[in-house]
């Protein structure tokens, strides 16, 4: 099982076929290795509402705390550029250089200021949020999983248990509905139920 981050479909499928590719390359089946970009949902029963969960949660975010990260990760110090500016440009270098980029890339994309990235980095620990209902969520997943972006997700509730109750309740239900989600567990273990071999 590969744990990994991407912010965007076309990101993911890149390293989804890389990954598929290698294990192919290494005489293996590549249905034995499930790749499971990290995800947190922030659930509501309306859009509005699971809107304005995500901005009260970033308002609540320490700063500095995701200014540290930001900097941590991006190798240089970011507390000397304006909170309310743009994000620096980042110069990619030895380390982690994916986590980078992802977090730059979508910067740029949705036109974050440095202040909106740390609030990110702080609460999301730079994996991917999907802000809306049950079916938004649930299309989203079903995209990725259509389109070789992920085998499966890495559910990250944004609070406990409050939001991982309603993904429980709301989201699964969704999920079993499209065909997407088991009704039951057929095994006791979790390589089985993933459909992995037993080594």
């Amino acid at each position: 099982m590969i744990f990994t981050a991407a912010a965007s479909l076309e990101e993911a499928q890149a390293f989804y076929r890389s990954q598929k590719d290698q294990v192919i390359a290494a005489g293996r089946n590549p249905e034995h290795v499930v790749i499971m970009p990290g995800v947190m949902p922030i659930v509501g029963r309306t859009r509005e509402e699971a809107k304005a969960l995500w901005k009260e949660l970033n308002t609540l975010v320490d700063i500095e705390n995701g200014l540290r990260q930001l900097s941590l990760r991006f190798s240089m110090d970011l507390s000397q550029y304006p909170l309310d500016g743009p994000v620096p440009e980042v110069p990619l270098g030895e380390g982690n250089q994916s986590r980078v980029k992802l977090m730059t890339d979508m910067a740029k994309r949705e036109n974050l200021t440095l202040r909106e990235l740390a609030a990110i980095a702080a609460g999301s620990r730079g994996h991917r949020v999907i802000v809306g209902t049950a079916e938004d969520i649930v299309d989203d997943f079903e995209l990725w999983l259509n389109e070789g972006g992920a085998d499966g997700f890495n559910i990250m509730p944004a609070i406990m248990s409050e939001q991982l109750d309603l993904f429980v309740e709301l989201v699964i239900p969704e999920l079993r509905r499209r065909g997407l989600f088991r009704d039951d567990y057929e095994f006791a273990t979790l390589r089985e139920n993933l459909g992995l071999p037993v080594v």
